[in-house]
């Protein structure tokens, strides 16, 4: 099987691409760009995917946005400037489906209520669902079971976060992702303009309250002991002292978002960005009887709609999206023009090692051949490794082949959870777990922590069609932060992958051969004329196999002995046979 790169094919010759947040080395964007002018990093990267903390967010290590202005604390001017000059490459993520808490315009919201100009820009549970569900003792409409059926949730329970109205109401907001909330004590105080209560009855309430949330229960179930319309107003009351973070979904049918859209596009664009990470697309398009996941032809039209804006800034879009590899999405997505992340390919190599086998990995290379995908992979980045992309599916009565067999899937999971990685769940609307998601460990750690594994990885990564995406600490032979897990508390599950290194620890690890043999390869396939010619795949047997890029009279291979974690890499160009030595 052959592969031919082309300038559609790639967003940049030869470009590997690093992946890192504005302070992952040191304390702030300076430190990396430092790291990239010293001699090691040298013609290293063409690309760099910065972390939205490069951005003002304040949830979700950068993924809940407040705005799209550079987060000062981290990043100046200066930087971008630095970076352009070391002619490298910009991506960044736009998060299409929410915005912060702390954004203007929900902050816009929370003041003016049903008279703020941002009354559309965001979806009210209730408004939503009206009468397509019955209303709990809560206020909160549960859709009626042929509804909450098809509603695919990313956390346990409904997907809702209650905000407190100027008018003295709580109103439910969909909020898919993240949320987080510190319930601060309340006293008589606070229950002031509550007139209908006694001194003792206000007393009451707060030790009520405040007995649950020192215990850490839901302030909401204490016993008021009050009218409905009282409790309601108490509620108020504990909404506006707790501090309240999350991710609200944003309503794509108003207008006011597509201007946010185009304002943000065109920011990007002037920060140097080339290409675009649709970060949550998928989520974006809504309506009563669908799916709120990639929901069709809504989707497809959002993403048309995008596409266009993006057009005009001259930016290449990405979409990000995980889905069992049986529904086909990532062929949908490719078929339509977009590049699309190879999500496949950390499992598939970690299953390749650990079986010492071929036969899977090279069936999906033969894929992103016989179909031309325009990939992105990876081993390593900010969230964990996927394990649902590998699944199968079944769909309209049929079922589709994914990559692996779920005992597979499972031999993987159950491998990495025994090196110390950590499960990412999803749930139905009750919030029972109805699948696993991802692993979070470092990719290192998932390999057992053996050197020779992670640079077969690595060698077996870059010469996979695609752009090759480095996730930092992957570069420097990163293992599981456990401190870092356990000191993020509940959903802390990723800070295992993203511990943040010092200058001082890169310095003593770039003595290290497994880092320096990673950056000799990289800046190998980064400059390499051969890389952007044809891919030869050649299998000897299941343990041993090339990969062959061939371009005139330049040409690189990797051999592969999957028996003994072996391989090399020979070149010619042009003149003289060569061997990339370690």
């Amino acid at each position: 099987m052959f592969y031919r790169e082309t300038s559609e094919t790639k967003l940049n010759v030869n470009g590997v691409m690093l992946n890192a947040y504005p302070d992952s080395v040191g304390t702030r964007l300076i430190d990396i760009i430092e790291l990239l002018k010293r001699p090691e990093f040298k013609d290293v990267f063409s690309l760099f995917y910065i972390l939205p903390t490069f951005f003002n967010s304040d949830l979700d290590r950068g993924f809940s946005i407040i705005d799209y202005d550079l987060n000062k604390s981290l990043v100046s001017t200066s930087d971008l400037e630095d970076l352009k000059e070391l002619g490298i490459k910009l991506k960044f993520d736009i998060v299409l489906n929410h915005l912060s808490v702390a954004s203007p315009q929900f902050q816009d919201l929370l003041v003016h209520g049903n008279d703020s100009k941002y009354k559309d820009f965001f979806i009210n549970w209730n408004s939503f669902w009206e009468g397509n569900g019955k209303v709990n003792d809560n206020g909160i409409i549960i859709p009626d079971k042929v509804h909450l059926d098809k509603l695919f949730m990313r956390k346990s329970g409904l997907p809702i976060l209650n905000v407190p109205f100027p008018d003295g109401t709580l109103q439910p907001y969909w909020n898919t992702f993240y949320q987080k909330i510190n319930y601060n004590l309340i006293d008589i105080q606070d229950l002031k303009r509550i007139t209908s209560l006694t001194q003792e009855e206000k007393s009451n309430i707060c030790d009520a309250v405040n007995d649950n949330i020192i215990k850490g229960k839901n302030p909401y179930e204490a016993n008021f002991n009050c009218t409905e319309v009282v409790a309601t107003e108490v509620k108020c009351v504990i909404a506006n002292k707790a501090n309240i973070l999350g991710q609200m979904d944003v309503n794509a049918q108003s207008e006011l978002v597509w201007e946010f859209y185009e304002d943000t596009l065109s920011k990007l664009k002037n920060y140097g960005c080339s290409i675009v990470r649709l970060d949550a697309f998928a989520y974006l398009h809504k309506a009563v009887g669908k799916a709120n996941f990639f929901n069709t032809p809504g989707t497809w039209e959002y993403l048309k709609r995008i596409k266009s804006i993006a057009k005009k800034n001259n930016l290449t879009l990405l979409p990000e999206i995980h889905a069992e590899h049986g529904l086909g999405l990532h062929k949908e997505v490719s078929n339509e023009g977009y590049h699309i992340y190879d999500f496949f390919l950390p499992g598939l190599i970690i299953h390749t090692l650990e079986e010492q086998s071929c036969n899977v990995l090279l069936r999906w290379i033969d894929e992103i051949l016989l179909n031309k995908y325009k990939t992105i992979n990876m081993l390593g980045c900010h969230d964990g490794i996927p394990v649902l992309d590998l699944k199968g599916k079944e769909t309209n009565g049929i079922y589709h082949d994914g990559l692996l067999e779920d005992d597979d899937i499972e031999s993987i999971m159950n491998i990495i959870l025994e090196r110390g990685g950590r499960v990412k769940n999803i749930y139905d609307s009750e919030g029972n777990k109805i699948s696993y998601y991802q692993i979070n460990a470092t990719y290192f750690s998932a390999l057992g922590e053996n050197e020779q594994k992670l640079l077969l990885a690595r060698a077996i990564q870059l010469f996979m069609p695609g752009i090759p995406q480095i996730w930092y600490l992957d570069l420097f032979a990163g293992t599981n932060d456990y401190d870092a897990v356990e000191k993020a508390g509940q959903g802390g599950h990723k800070e295992i992958n993203r511990t943040t290194l010092s200058v001082e620890d890169v310095n003593d690890r770039l003595k290290t051969e497994v880092v320096s043999c990673q950056l000799k390869m990289i800046r190998f396939r980064n400059t390499f004329i051969a890389f952007n010619g044809n891919l030869e795949v050649i299998k000897k047997n299941d343990k041993h196999f090339s990969l062959k890029w061939v371009n005139k009279n330049h040409w690189a291979e990797l051999k592969v002995g999957l028996d003994t974690l072996q391989f090399s890499i020979a070149y010619s160009d042009g003149d003289n046979d060569k061997t990339l030595q370690f």
